[in-house]
Protein backbone atom coordinates (compact mmCIF):
# COMPACT_ATOMS: atom_id res chain seq x y z
CA UNK A 1 0.00 0.00 0.00
CA UNK A 2 2.90 2.40 1.23
CA UNK A 3 5.95 2.56 -0.26
CA UNK A 4 8.88 5.20 1.20
CA UNK A 5 12.23 5.11 -0.62
CA UNK A 6 15.65 6.43 0.74
CA UNK A 7 13.43 9.76 1.62
CA UNK A 8 15.70 12.79 2.77
CA UNK A 9 13.89 15.94 4.57
CA UNK A 10 15.53 19.29 5.63
CA UNK A 11 14.09 21.90 7.93
CA UNK A 12 15.95 24.93 6.44
CA UNK A 13 19.92 23.78 5.57
CA UNK A 14 19.16 20.94 8.77
CA UNK A 15 18.97 17.40 7.36
CA UNK A 16 16.33 15.30 9.80
CA UNK A 17 15.70 12.94 7.73
CA UNK A 18 18.43 10.41 5.76
CA UNK A 19 17.49 8.30 3.14
CA UNK A 20 14.60 6.32 4.88
CA UNK A 21 13.07 3.62 3.70
CA UNK A 22 9.81 1.82 4.98
CA UNK A 23 6.55 -0.61 3.51
CA UNK A 24 3.45 -1.00 4.86
CA UNK A 25 0.98 -3.37 3.31
CA UNK A 26 -2.84 -3.80 2.84
CA UNK A 27 -4.07 -4.01 6.53
CA UNK A 28 -0.76 -4.02 8.37
CA UNK A 29 0.12 -1.90 11.52
CA UNK A 30 3.44 -1.01 11.64
CA UNK A 31 5.44 0.85 14.77
CA UNK A 32 8.07 3.72 14.49
CA UNK A 33 10.10 4.00 17.50
CA UNK A 34 13.20 5.86 18.70
CA UNK A 35 14.49 8.33 21.26
CA UNK A 36 13.12 11.65 20.80
CA UNK A 37 14.33 13.98 17.72
CA UNK A 38 15.53 11.19 15.64
CA UNK A 39 12.54 11.82 12.98
CA UNK A 40 9.50 9.61 13.30
CA UNK A 41 7.27 12.62 13.63
CA UNK A 42 9.18 14.55 10.50
CA UNK A 43 8.71 10.78 8.47
CA UNK A 44 4.91 11.36 9.08
CA UNK A 45 4.92 14.84 8.31
CA UNK A 46 6.78 13.76 5.13
CA UNK A 47 4.45 11.14 4.19
CA UNK A 48 1.58 13.34 4.79
CA UNK A 49 2.66 16.35 2.59
CA UNK A 50 3.38 18.49 5.58
CA UNK A 51 7.49 18.95 4.48
CA UNK A 52 8.40 17.80 1.56
CA UNK A 53 11.78 15.51 1.29
CA UNK A 54 13.99 16.88 -0.94
CA UNK A 55 14.88 13.50 -2.47
CA UNK A 56 14.06 9.80 -2.58
CA UNK A 57 10.18 8.57 -3.26
CA UNK A 58 6.61 8.08 -1.54
CA UNK A 59 4.49 5.56 -3.40
CA UNK A 60 0.92 5.33 -2.33
CA UNK A 61 -1.17 2.58 -3.71
CA UNK A 62 1.67 2.85 -6.55
CA UNK A 63 0.93 6.53 -7.10
CA UNK A 64 3.99 9.13 -6.19
CA UNK A 65 3.12 11.25 -3.41
CA UNK A 66 6.36 12.95 -3.06
CA UNK A 67 5.74 17.08 -3.04
CA UNK A 68 1.73 16.31 -2.98
CA UNK A 69 -0.27 18.53 -1.00
CA UNK A 70 -1.21 17.39 2.51
CA UNK A 71 -4.95 18.10 1.07
CA UNK A 72 -4.18 15.63 -1.90
CA UNK A 73 -3.19 12.96 -0.16
CA UNK A 74 -6.03 13.28 2.36
CA UNK A 75 -8.19 12.80 -0.79
CA UNK A 76 -6.43 10.12 -1.74
CA UNK A 77 -6.74 7.94 1.75
CA UNK A 78 -4.40 8.77 4.22
CA UNK A 79 -5.19 10.10 7.23
CA UNK A 80 -3.47 12.33 9.94
CA UNK A 81 -3.78 11.95 13.64
CA UNK A 82 -1.07 14.80 15.07
CA UNK A 83 0.50 14.46 18.44
CA UNK A 84 -0.98 18.14 19.11
CA UNK A 85 -4.65 16.79 18.72
CA UNK A 86 -5.31 19.78 16.81
CA UNK A 87 -9.30 19.73 17.47
CA UNK A 88 -11.35 22.90 17.16
CA UNK A 89 -11.95 23.97 20.40
CA UNK A 90 -15.02 26.29 19.96
CA UNK A 91 -16.62 23.41 18.26
CA UNK A 92 -18.59 20.80 19.78
CA UNK A 93 -17.90 17.37 19.12
CA UNK A 94 -20.63 16.86 16.52
CA UNK A 95 -19.11 19.95 14.98
CA UNK A 96 -15.48 18.39 14.90
CA UNK A 97 -16.54 14.65 13.59
CA UNK A 98 -18.73 16.85 10.72
CA UNK A 99 -15.60 18.85 9.78
CA UNK A 100 -13.69 15.62 9.11
CA UNK A 101 -15.51 14.87 6.53
CA UNK A 102 -14.17 14.34 2.70
CA UNK A 103 -17.29 15.17 0.04
CA UNK A 104 -17.41 12.82 -2.29
CA UNK A 105 -14.99 10.46 -0.83
CA UNK A 106 -16.96 9.65 2.01
CA UNK A 107 -19.97 9.46 -0.21
CA UNK A 108 -18.00 6.97 -2.70
CA UNK A 109 -17.07 4.63 0.71
CA UNK A 110 -20.35 4.44 1.06
CA UNK A 111 -20.54 6.12 4.95
CA UNK A 112 -18.85 3.51 6.51
CA UNK A 113 -18.08 5.56 9.06
CA UNK A 114 -20.80 8.24 10.45
CA UNK A 115 -21.61 9.92 13.47
CA UNK A 116 -24.29 7.03 13.67
CA UNK A 117 -21.95 4.56 14.14
CA UNK A 118 -18.99 6.77 15.99
CA UNK A 119 -21.66 7.18 18.50
CA UNK A 120 -22.74 3.59 18.42
CA UNK A 121 -19.05 2.76 19.22
CA UNK A 122 -17.79 5.65 21.03
CA UNK A 123 -20.72 6.30 23.21
CA UNK A 124 -18.44 8.84 25.73
CA UNK A 125 -18.17 10.99 22.65
CA UNK A 126 -21.80 10.58 21.86
CA UNK A 127 -22.73 11.52 25.68
CA UNK A 128 -20.68 15.13 24.68
CA UNK A 129 -22.48 15.33 21.64
CA UNK A 130 -23.10 19.19 22.30
CA UNK A 131 -20.12 19.92 24.47
CA UNK A 132 -16.98 22.05 22.74
CA UNK A 133 -13.72 20.86 21.90
CA UNK A 134 -11.82 23.06 24.37
CA UNK A 135 -14.16 21.39 27.10
CA UNK A 136 -13.27 18.01 26.80
CA UNK A 137 -10.48 16.01 28.94
CA UNK A 138 -7.03 14.92 26.98
CA UNK A 139 -8.27 11.69 26.90
CA UNK A 140 -11.50 12.49 25.32
CA UNK A 141 -10.11 14.66 23.29
CA UNK A 142 -7.52 12.78 21.53
CA UNK A 143 -10.31 10.11 21.40
CA UNK A 144 -12.44 12.92 19.53
CA UNK A 145 -9.00 13.45 16.79
CA UNK A 146 -8.29 9.81 16.25
CA UNK A 147 -12.53 9.28 15.09
CA UNK A 148 -12.38 12.76 13.52
CA UNK A 149 -10.21 11.21 11.62
CA UNK A 150 -11.76 8.15 10.68
CA UNK A 151 -14.44 10.55 9.71
CA UNK A 152 -12.93 11.29 6.23
CA UNK A 153 -12.73 7.20 5.58
CA UNK A 154 -8.91 6.93 5.57
CA UNK A 155 -7.05 3.60 3.98
CA UNK A 156 -4.18 4.37 5.73
CA UNK A 157 -3.76 6.08 9.32
CA UNK A 158 -0.34 8.18 10.57
CA UNK A 159 -0.64 8.09 14.32
CA UNK A 160 1.57 10.21 16.26
CA UNK A 161 2.02 9.91 20.10
CA UNK A 162 -1.44 9.14 20.42
CA UNK A 163 -0.96 8.14 24.04
CA UNK A 164 1.23 11.11 24.94
CA UNK A 165 0.12 13.46 28.36
CA UNK A 166 -2.89 10.34 28.95
CA UNK A 167 -3.18 8.74 32.24
CA UNK A 168 -2.26 4.69 31.53
CA UNK A 169 -6.08 4.16 32.01
CA UNK A 170 -6.68 6.22 29.36
CA UNK A 171 -3.83 5.32 27.06
CA UNK A 172 -5.36 1.75 27.35
CA UNK A 173 -8.61 2.93 26.20
CA UNK A 174 -6.47 5.09 23.20
CA UNK A 175 -4.44 1.83 22.15
CA UNK A 176 -7.60 -0.42 22.47
CA UNK A 177 -9.11 1.67 19.78
CA UNK A 178 -6.24 1.73 17.73
CA UNK A 179 -6.50 -2.33 17.89
CA UNK A 180 -9.98 -2.42 17.13
CA UNK A 181 -9.89 0.01 13.96
CA UNK A 182 -6.95 -1.91 12.65
CA UNK A 183 -9.27 -4.86 13.10
CA UNK A 184 -11.59 -3.03 10.41
CA UNK A 185 -9.46 -3.40 7.64
CA UNK A 186 -7.66 0.01 8.08
CA UNK A 187 -3.58 0.05 7.44
CA UNK A 188 -1.66 1.99 10.98
CA UNK A 189 1.70 3.47 11.55
CA UNK A 190 1.86 4.36 15.09
CA UNK A 191 4.33 6.32 16.50
CA UNK A 192 4.21 5.89 20.46
CA UNK A 193 6.60 5.61 23.41
CA UNK A 194 4.61 2.97 24.92
CA UNK A 195 6.96 -0.01 24.31
CA UNK A 196 4.96 -3.03 25.45
CA UNK A 197 1.94 -2.10 23.64
CA UNK A 198 3.43 -0.77 20.03
CA UNK A 199 5.42 -3.71 20.06
CA UNK A 200 2.26 -6.05 20.90
CA UNK A 201 0.00 -4.83 18.71
CA UNK A 202 1.95 -4.03 15.29
CA UNK A 203 3.07 -6.71 12.99
CA UNK A 204 6.55 -5.00 12.07
CA UNK A 205 8.74 -2.40 13.69
CA UNK A 206 11.26 0.23 12.56
CA UNK A 207 13.70 1.97 14.90
CA UNK A 208 14.91 5.15 14.07
CA UNK A 209 18.48 6.53 14.81
CA UNK A 210 19.83 9.82 13.84
CA UNK A 211 17.63 10.23 11.03
CA UNK A 212 17.93 6.90 9.27
CA UNK A 213 16.48 3.56 9.95
CA UNK A 214 18.32 1.82 12.46
CA UNK A 215 16.61 -1.74 12.81
CA UNK A 216 13.25 -3.46 11.05
CA UNK A 217 11.85 -6.67 12.22
CA UNK A 218 9.29 -8.10 14.47
CA UNK A 219 8.10 -6.51 17.64
CA UNK A 220 8.54 -9.20 20.18
CA UNK A 221 12.41 -9.46 18.65
CA UNK A 222 12.66 -5.76 20.52
CA UNK A 223 10.75 -6.86 23.61
CA UNK A 224 13.69 -9.85 24.00
CA UNK A 225 16.84 -7.85 23.15
CA UNK A 226 18.14 -5.98 25.65
CA UNK A 227 20.71 -5.27 23.32
CA UNK A 228 17.88 -3.33 20.98
CA UNK A 229 16.66 -1.48 23.77
CA UNK A 230 19.58 0.39 24.93
CA UNK A 231 21.45 0.92 21.83
CA UNK A 232 18.40 2.25 20.15
CA UNK A 233 15.52 3.35 23.00
CA UNK A 234 17.02 3.80 26.33
CA UNK A 235 17.70 7.48 26.94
Amino acid sequence: MLEVRNISTYYDDSRVLNSVSLKVAQGEMVAILGRNGVGKSTTLKSIMGLVTPRSGSILFKNEEIRGRSAFYIARKGIGYVPEERRIFPGLTVRENLIMGLKTGWHRKIGGKWTIERVYSNFPQLAERDGTLGGKLSGGEQQMLTIVRTLMGGPELVLMDEPSEGLSPTMAKTIFSIIEDIHKEGLSVILVDRNLAYTCTMTQRVYIMSKGSIGFAGPGREVLQSKEIQAKFLAV
